[in-house]
């Protein structure tokens, strides 16, 4: 397996995330891992460059995160220009020389490989036990996080749990070995870290709401471990009884502000710092957008038009769907307001409002009738884990877990209903019918957000109905396409080369 270890990833960017401060790179970058782990400051360091691997352009920073979830019916791409690599996956056809998909691969890895080190030396430092045990606990939960994304994205996985040699190629364990490292490294994360939230750093909590989340994935495909429905329910339910979180943040100010209410982790950006986030702004704006500063959409991600017209007739669809475009005329200061489905427009399809303005409009800052700035790089921060999430993983689980939905279920689905403009959900339901329900909540909930509907869609093998709902002005998919090897992604063909022995994903 490629390794990037040794530390030069960590020592080349020893730096320090607080907000949106400048980061700065640290002379130390020379020292080896051997004399580099001596004081608090040192650990603390190498913590922030764990960060930074993740958060980077070539792993969390960017659309390609995302590459291979284009299968899902909340992302589509465009037809030509220069999308294929979303394209390809778009229609269920990518492969494993895809460059885009390379940074799902090596964004996560190189966290871990940062994440093995530190875990490896922390003890050393010359610092109490509570403040390495507190960046201790960040490695373990970042390093069960990205096998988390990994495993799901990827399947089988070489487990790499120390620094090792370049030269070392090790196997992929199979599934049910990787959930249970995830399992030990986010319980052993929970007793590391602390409860009291803190701004981009995952606390005890944060770790229960990623271990409900596993649990429940692993009661669905590939596992189908339906007894874990009960686990996911009890971390839930555990997240939700202090009353640290809420959904007191209207919804569209999730998506314009850091640290909001019900953020339970997140990822900081800092444009200033070199470490943009770019999966805001001109990515979810039309190609045929331009402001008065000039700059134009990209057109890279929107919604597939059918998911967007089952969408709930409420308050949170109208915050996160964009459907009358703002095209700049000739005199390029006036705009003509056009709707989304207007044979005038690029694309003849809506596009995602919440993912526009970044950072308090460091994206696009627009009024009502024009287009006044664009940027591609914004200083907002990705939340990988919302509280919502937590509300919708326990109603599922408390439902599938006995015989069907609980009166605290039901209050759980109908708070995320109630902050969306919503009514409250029906009440009698079957188990099968509120389950569904809850999945279609999440599906709204959570539109375009980081995997978060493509993985449902593969926990219950939900691709023939997506594909079947799929309209006709979508990227076609071609003819005799065996979806039941659509739910991983490939291999990496780079990493196939270097590693003879591993075999390729079925399909591939």
């Amino acid at each position: 397996m490629k390794t990037k270890y040794s530390l030069l990833l960590a020592l080349f960017a020893l730096i320090v995330i607080s907000g949106c401060v400048k980061l700065k790179e640290n002379p130390k970058a020379t020292l080896t891992p051997a004399s580099y782990f001596q004081t608090q400051n040192d650990l603390d360091a190498s913590v922030n460059a764990m960060y930074i691997q993740l958060a980077r352009d070539g792993a969390w920073g960017f659309t390609s995160k995302e590459t291979s979830y284009f299968g899902s019916d909340d992302l589509t791409t465009d037809p030509a220009l220069n999308k294929q690599d979303m394209r390809d996956f778009d229609k269920l056809s990518g492969n494993s020389a895809n460059q885009s998909m390379l940074n799902q691969w090596q964004g996560p890895w190189a966290a871990i490989y940062q994440a093995n080190n530190i875990i490896a030396n922390y003890a050393k430092v010359n610092s109490t036990d509570a403040l390495k045990n507190q960046a201790a606990g960040q490695c373990y939960f970042i390093r069960g996080l990205c096998y988390y994304y990994l495993v799901r994205t990827f399947g089988a996985l070489p487990l790499v749990l120390a620094p090792q040699s370049v030269d070392v190629h090790t196997p992929r364990s199979e599934v049910t070995a990787v959930y249970a490292q995830i399992i030990s490294d986010l319980q052993t994360a929970k007793k590391m870290l602390s409860a009291t939230p803190s701004q981009g750093r995952p606390t005890s909590y944060s770790a229960s709401a990623c271990l409900a989340d596993v649990y429940l994935t692993m009661a669905g495909w590939p596992l189908n471990k339906t007894e874990n429905y009960a686990l996911a329910a009890t971390e839930a339910n555990s997240v939700i009884q202090p009353g640290v979180y809420n959904l007191n943040t209207p919804y569209d100010q999730v998506f314009t502000t850091n640290n909001c209410s019900e953020s339970i982790f997140e990822l900081e950006y800092s444009v200033v710092g070199n470490l943009p986030n770019r999966s805001f702004g001109s990515t979810n704006v039309p190609l045929d957008e331009v402001a008065l500063n000039g700059n134009s959409g990209w057109d890279d991600v929107y919604p597939e038009i059918n998911f967007f017209k089952n969408a709930p007739v409420c308050t949170r669809t109208d915050f996160t769907f964009y459907t009358t475009l703002k095209l700049r005329n000739a005199d390029k200061v006036t705009f003509t307001l056009t709707p989304w489905d207007s044979p005038t427009t690029h694309a003849q399809h809506p596009y995602y409002k919440k993912f526009r303005a970044g950072l308090n409009g460091d994206g696009v800052k627009e009024t009502a009738t024009q287009i006044i700035d664009m940027q591609p790089s914004t200083n907002k921060a990705t939340i990988i884990i919302r509280y919502p999430q937590v509300l919708l993983d326990y109603a599922e689980a408390s439902a599938m877990a006995g015989g069907g939905p609980t009166a605290d279920g039901y209050t759980a689905i109908n708070l995320v209903r109630k902050r969306a403009g919503e009514l409250p959900l029906t009440p009698g339901l079957s188990q099968t019918a509120f389950r569904d329900s809850v999945v279609h909540e999440r599906a709204y909930e959570f539109a375009g957000e980081f995997g978060m509907r493509w993985f449902d869609i593969v926990r219950l093998q939900l691709l023939p109905a997506v594909i079947a709902a799929r309209g006709t002005k979508e990227n076609a998919i071609p003819g005799g396409i065996n979806v039941a090897n659509k739910y991983l992604a490939p291999i990496p063909l780079s990493e196939m080369t270097l590693n003879p022995g591993w075999k390729q994903n079925p399909g591939y």
